[in-house]
């Protein structure tokens, strides 16, 4: 006997809840046959509110009895979010090396080249650094709780985005490395020091700024190879300047 479930949900002229779809979805994944009825009027949204004193829509019934929203939805199967993720720098990294193998293949006409890694590197540093700067103010928040630099001068909290992006740019290009190298070689170093400081001396837990302020990647390992990345290249090019 197939499992059914009741969803009230708002489908109108100009809006349809995204959290009603994913309602559906959700109970369609878990086996329901889901009774699907549309609230296409403002109105009638507000009087189905009122008629089961609900605040919001979607609201989800099985077996007679109201389950809620989508949240509520994902309670009642038992699915919660974990409390730190890696799919943001997975997919940051992930889509640095797919650039450095297209830029590779555009330039060369193959991938087999040692050009890759530093492309990779450059491009990784302006992905996390457009990361930061969607929000300077909450990734400034979540950076000063570790790094000892900002946490002397607060203003360099909104600088650090920028010169990774900068120095990742002009890396990219191969431009100004005077400029570039030096930059990514101050910041890397603090940075690096900043997260072993707090990571593996004082064996504090706390979350990474390093794909922005909104992140839930831990601090450690993610961030700690960010500095080292940066780093690695930064010296790169210094070597190549003094040879």
């Amino acid at each position: 006997m197939q499992k059914k479930a009741v969803l009230y949900r708002m489908v109108m002229d100009k809006h349809i809840c995204p959290y009603g779809l994913k309602s559906k979805h959700l109970l369609q994944k878990q086996g329901f046959v889901v009774e699907d009825n549309h609230l296409t009027t403002r109105a009638e949204t507000d009087a189905y509110k009122d008629t089961y004193n609900v605040e919001t829509t979607p609201q989800t019934f099985i077996d007679g009895k109201r389950i809620g929203g989508y949240d509520d939805l994902k309670e009642y199967f038992g699915i919660t979010e974990p409390e730190t993720s890696y799919k943001p720098v997975i997919a940051i990294f992930s889509v640095a090396l797919l650039l450095s193998l297209a830029t590779a293949q555009l330039v060369y006409g193959h991938v087999m080249t040692l050009q890759v890694l530093p492309w990779f590197i450059a491009i990784a540093m302006c992905l996390l650094g457009i990361q930061k700067l969607q929000d300077l103010e909450s990734f400034s928040l979540m950076f000063l709780n570790y790094d000892v630099l900002a946490q002397r001068h607060v203003g360099y909290a909104k600088v650090y985005p920028f010169a990774e992006t900068a120095a990742g740019v002009l890396m990219l290009a191969g431009v100004l490395p005077w400029i570039s190298a030096p930059m990514a070689l101050f910041i890397s170093s603090i940075g690096a020091y900043s997260v072993f400081k707090a990571v593996y001396i004082q064996k504090r837990e706390l979350k990474c700024a390093c794909v922005g302020g909104n992140s839930n990647v831990p601090l450690g390992f993610v961030s700690l190879t960010e500095n080292l990345m940066m780093l690695g290249m930064a010296l790169w090019v210094l070597s190549g300047l003094l040879l």
